[in-house]
């Protein structure tokens, strides 16, 4: 009788004994709260980006809310992003009380369509929110050139791309430099690298950095690390109010490990991809990602697109009969449950399109997507023999819906 295969998940973080010492290290420290070994993070963090600040917080939801308040945005504003990603995104804006005004995205990449941004802005717009989708960098210099023109910073969703490089004045840079005004990663396990869970934020500019670090901890005046530290009696004070997003030295200690596995990840990512390309390139009926030019993504997903002979739900079913894991494509926010309740824009005005229930007529490609958009498993740690077998269930599923 031959052996049952094992399941091949969706993703899987790559940790072993460093991160399990490093755990260790921090809790046997006895400090195991926000304190040296973040410190020791944010620094690292800010270098590999090559980002002059750097701010560790709880999560990438966290850090987006602190990015949009530390940029002005308030009640009524708002801020033009894509309904085309993981609904935090457009939470974050809520949070401020703010509107997310929803773009479509460029077929292609996944992400927001910078030619739909300009009619999008409004008198009451103030600042846009571009995510780099599954990795793929964004076309920041088009974004930032419309920006520019109205005096809007732009805060980049990197959540997805740690790793990542854009091709700027002819130079590779990382996402995270931040070639925007800031930018916001997380460490989730689904992500390149994790912290169990995790945020960044990096950014050029210093008052933003300490909005950041005063808002994460309460508004607490003092930092622990000074007040530990100091030889006379210190008594903090809360002079705004903050939140508790801070992150933990234990975390941070596993990020610290992870961030020196990061470029092997990435040069694994890429392999795989690649492979990916080369054995479905022949296959009818799907469209492959695509890099631009411009860009390197780290490949945290394979999207692969089906043509509309194919059923989604049944080819992902038949996978998942097989022992793969899937994924649908990117989720649409003004499709959900929730985003029927809270407000939002497509920025149509007057409103010539169809939006309600769950669809709008302004954001058909997003919606295409969602609909059409399969993520096959990638992680370090899968072989080629994984791969091959993960391609073969695929073209089984896509024969018996011919």
């Amino acid at each position: 009788m031959s052996e049952k295969l094992q399941n091949i998940p969706i993703a899987k973080p790559w940790m072993g004994e460093a991160e399990a010492e490093a755990a260790s290290r921090a809790i046997m420290s006895g400090w195991v709260t926000q304190g040296p070994e973040v410190a020791a993070f944010e620094l690292e963090f800010a270098t590999y980006v090559g980002s002059k600040h750097a701010c560790a917080v709880s999560n990438c939801t966290t850090a987006l809310h602190l990015a949009l308040l530390a940029v002005g945005v308030k009640p009524r504003d708002e801020v033009i992003t894509v309904s085309h990603s993981y609904i935090a995104t457009a939470n974050s804006i809520r949070y401020c009380g703010a509107l997310p005004v929803f773009v479509d995205i460029d077929p292609q990449t996944y992400n927001i369509n910078p030619a739909l941004i300009s009619e999008a802005i409004s008198d009451r717009t103030r600042a846009i929110l571009v995510v780099h989708q599954i990795g793929m960098p964004c076309d920041l210099k088009a974004i930032l050139e419309i920006a520019h023109q109205h005096n809007l910073p732009v805060i980049e969703d990197a959540a997805c791309a740690i790793g990542s490089e854009i091709l700027w004045n002819g130079e590779w840079e990382k996402i995270g430099k931040p070639h925007g005004d800031i930018a916001c990663f997380s460490f989730h396990p689904r992500k390149i690298i994790s912290t169990g869970d995790g945020g960044m934020l990096t950014t050029s500019n210093p008052e933003w950095d300490r909005q950041f670090r005063l808002l994460r901890q309460h508004g607490m005046s003092v930092a622990d690390t000074v007040r530990h530290g100091a030889k006379q009696v210190i008594f903090e004070s809360y002079p705004i109010l903050g939140y508790n997003y801070r992150m933990t030295d234990i975390q941070a200690a596993v990020g610290r490990e992870q961030l020196k596995r990061l470029p092997a990840i990435v040069e694994r990512r890429r392999y795989l991809a690649q492979r990916y390309h080369e054995l479905l390139a022949d296959v009818e009926g799907l469209q492959l990602p695509t890099e631009p030019d411009w860009a390197r993504s780290n490949w945290q997903s394979y999207a692969i697109r089906l043509t509309d002979k194919y059923d989604q739900v049944q080819v992902m079913q038949q996978m998942l009969d097989q022992g793969i894991a899937t994924r649908r494509g990117i989720m649409n926010t003004h499709r959900e449950p929730a985003y029927q309740k809270e407000a939002w824009s497509c920025g149509a005005t007057p409103k010539p399109c169809n939006c309600g229930a769950g669809k709008c007529d302004r954001l058909t490609e997003s919606e295409k997507a969602q609909d059409s958009c399969i993520l096959l498993p990638l992680f370090h740690q899968m072989t080629n023999q994984d791969l091959d077998r993960i391609v073969e269930a695929l073209k089984n599923s896509l024969i018996k819906h011919d």
